[in-house]
């Protein structure tokens, strides 16, 4: 593949990222209005949180068989225009629910998408970049991936605006930046793969590191205190601010990841993605824990722009951390497995913080995130210790 970079990137990571950026744009025109729209049709909060980690969980396991099949049969293209082309052909029909149910069915089949493209697009991208580079071109995916997260919630916002509860209208104008993603991937993104690994197989996951699991494990921990964002929309939301500022509130962290993301990225090539998990751990259990201390709109703004911070240290970092630990000939396996953890823990999670919410008190998910939150950081030091003071395979 002939190395032809933009803007100081290689062609595939920049189009990578701005398909990215289009199917986000989508995507957060519908996340950032869905909880209000789930409760003007009769969902509860534990339905909201339900209906997150059934679509998420359910279709995870589809992370780890197609980042396997993209390294077994040396392509991740078709993968990726499969995944963004379920996005585009289901988030019209959005429009057309009427009850929890169909939402959730929906949401079933366009996490079916995702699961299907989210190893191989991160396989490509760590197939096209120098290892030096890798948490630079993370970086810059998270902060294609962040702008569409800006872009989103804020023309949700201006539909609302001229259109008060129209959310019908937000869901149909949706798929056009979806469309243009799948688009992008047909014209401008060339495989990275060139070569079937007939060697790959089941068995292959015995020989990913000790420390890959080690690791995967810290994020399972983390995960289960990581709910859905869906829920910082509803605390929000009973503060008594107007629901058509909801997207715009949702917009603000966004902005903050992407300005960070790429310096962040840079900085955990040079100092090592331990020291930027570690740190974006605690930052995420103390905005968890004060969401749970306070009821107050001014402390959740400011709250948003922390929680920015921590989503440029983290997500990045995570995937450039997956990178760094499997060898090459398994990098679909790798980040496939690593999404199917994600997206298995979001189910007991969404469970879990439901069901606090509905039947404890509004604070108590938040308290649980925070405590899941500090032990990932604790253990994610004695990673550091161990895999700095020793080299175990």
């Amino acid at each position: 593949m002939k190395k032809t970079k933009i803007f100081g990137l290689e062609r595939n990571v920049f189009f990578t990222g701005l398909t990215s950026f289009f199917t986000d744009t989508s995507t957060k025109m519908v996340y950032s209005v869905m909880p209000l729209f789930l409760m003007s049709i009769g969902a509860s909060k534990t339905t909201i949180s339900m209906i997150e980690g059934i679509a998420e969980s359910t279709a995870s396991l589809l992370k780890a068989l197609s980042g396997f099949w993209s390294d077994k049969i040396g392509k991740n293209k078709p993968f990726m225009i499969i995944g963004y082309g379920m996005t585009a052909l289901i988030t019209p029909f959005y429009a057309l629910a009427r009850f929890p149910i169909h939402i959730l069915l929906l949401r079933f089949i366009e996490r079916i998408g995702k699961g299907v493209r989210t190893a191989p697009r991160d396989s490509l991208i760590s197939g096209s970049i120098n290892k030096n580079e890798t948490g630079k071109n993370f970086g810059f995916h998270k902060a294609m991936d962040n702008s569409g997260a800006i872009i989103g919630p804020f023309l949700a916002f201006a539909i609302l605006y001229f259109f008060p509860l129209n959310y019908e209208l937000i869901f149909v104008l949706a798929g056009i930046p979806a469309l243009i993603g799948v688009i992008t991937i047909v014209v401008f993104i060339k495989e990275a793969k060139s070569e079937k690994k007939s060697s790959v197989r089941w068995t292959s996951f015995k020989n990913l590191p000790k420390k890959f699991w080690f690791f995967l494990f810290i994020i399972f921990i983390f995960s289960l205190g990581n709910s859905t964002d869906a829920l910082l929309l509803v605390k929000t939301s009973e503060t008594g601010v107007d629901n058509m500022y909801i997207p715009f509130i949702y917009m603000i962290f966004n902005v903050i990841s992407v300005f960070l993301a790429v310096p962040v990225g840079i900085l955990s090539d040079k100092i090592g993605r331990e020291k930027m998990l570690i740190p974006a751990f605690l930052i995420y259990s103390i905005v968890y824990f004060l969401f749970g201390s306070f009821n107050s709109l001014n402390i959740f703004l400011m709250l948003f722009l922390l929680y920015g911070f921590y989503s440029a240290l983290s997500d990045g970092s995570q995937k450039a951390m997956v990178s760094d630990l499997v060898s090459k000939d398994l990098k679909g396996t790798g980040f496939g497995i690593y999404h199917a953890v994600l997206g298995f823990s979001l189910l007991p999670a969404s469970l879990i913080a439901g069901l606090l919410y509905d039947h404890v008190d509004s604070s108590a998910p938040f308290y649980f995130g925070s405590i899941m939150s500090l032990i990932a950081a604790l253990m994610m030091l004695g990673f550091m210790i161990i895999y700095k003071t020793k080299k175990v395979a």
